[in-house]
């Protein structure tokens, strides 16, 4: 379909098929390496992708992140992602990677109630402040997590971060790609879910983070999310849709000073 191009990304990443056994192998070493402190599987829902692993630091945590996945909604789950839990948990904080139901089994709305779902039982997991990030169509999910309607106050005023990495804010466009074969959306669903539209939102600091090499499809994506929400925008030079997230496993990357400090 007409759009279908302008929201590739493996397409346009040199040796793409690489990456997902290599964040596969990355996350099982990191996993294992924390021995007692990951806490892997813990259910926050009925279906047996509805569980999230929490990895601890050493200590009592000072706040907890949340990193939720991508994958436009149709691919991956949290076991690919552990190592990108470094960067916290080195300066102190609690990681949770929640996994959730994907399309076509669901619709995108009924995945965001699961994420909702999943935040809450975090918080009763993890005192002290929350963290979001997430990647892509996970940059979308925690996005959403600021709208008023679906989080209670005593946890949507815990989030004091919130971090969309090359996120999907406007659904709109994909309703002009043939991924909405999966979806399912008409323009309705598609504006209802959009980021960019959300108007009463918990007041977390916002940046927007996307890799300078990527598709213009995401650059757009992240000025239109920015732009709606006044949020802070930063462009990772040197950076594709697929190696965007390293930073997160870094101590010192900027991108998880945004997190700790």
């Amino acid at each position: 379909m007409e759009l279908d191009d302008a929201y590739a990304n493996g397409a346009y990443i040199e040796n793409a098929d690489a990456f997902p056994p290599r964040w596969a192998a990355s996350a099982e070493d990191f996993r294992n390496s924390l021995h007692e402190r990951a806490r892997l599987d813990i259910p926050y829902g009925t279906g047996a992708r509805q569980a999230f692993d929490l990895f601890l630091p050493e200590g009592t945590p000072k706040g907890v992140l949340i990193f939720v996945h991508g994958g436009y909604w149709q691919a991956f789950d949290k076991s690919s992602w552990s190592h990108l839990a470094r960067g916290a948990i080195t300066h102190g904080w609690a990681v949770a990677m929640p996994s959730y139901d994907l399309c076509p089994d669901v619709r995108i709305a009924e995945i965001t109630r699961q994420i909702a779902a999943a935040v809450g039982q975090i918080a009763a997991e993890v005192d002290g402040p929350i963290a979001l990030a997430g990647h892509s169509a996970g940059g979308h999910l925690v996005a959403r997590m600021l709208d008023k309607s679906l989080l209670p106050a005593a946890v949507g005023e815990r989030i004091k971060m919130v971090l969309p990495i090359s996120p999907l804010a406007d659904l709109l466009p994909l309703l002009r790609t043939s991924m909405n074969q999966k979806f399912k959306m008409d323009s309705a669903a598609a504006v209802a879910e959009s980021p960019v539209e959300m108007r009463d939102r918990y007041p977390a600091e916002v940046t927007v983070w996307v890799g300078g090499e990527e598709r213009p499809a995401f650059l757009d994506q992240a000025v239109w999310l920015a732009e709606a929400w006044d949020a802070d925008h930063v462009i990772a030079f040197g950076r594709h849709h697929f190696n965007v997230i390293d930073a997160l496993a870094d101590p010192d990357s900027d991108l998880v000073a945004l997190i700790v400090n």
